[in-house]
């Protein structure tokens, strides 16, 4: 999948994705009901917190590996590089 907007999800999976984007691109317009929007979907309290923090983490990484200038290594294919490789 390139795009969860267009993919065929699951409610649960789409709520879960739109948390991720709205945490990494707009977080200061987080409010109660983008949890409830989970909760409607079956995530408890627990689940929720885990997201939040698996999302959080990740944002944090990603932003300090790229203002150090830290290079994917060389060993790890590009996403879906395998994909478009032709079968031998």
């Amino acid at each position: 999948m390139r795009d969860w907007r267009t993919a065929s999800l699951k409610d649960a999976d789409r709520a879960l994705c739109e948390l991720a984007a709205k945490i990494t691109h707009r977080q200061g317009e987080m409010s109660p009901e983008d949890l409830e929007r989970l909760r409607g979907t079956g995530f408890d309290d627990r689940a929720i917190h885990d997201a939040v923090q698996v999302i959080g983490y990740f944002n944090y990484i990603t932003r300090v590996a790229d203002a150090l200038g830290v290079e994917p290594e060389s060993f790890i294919e590009p996403w879906g590089a395998r994909s478009k490789r032709r079968p031998t």
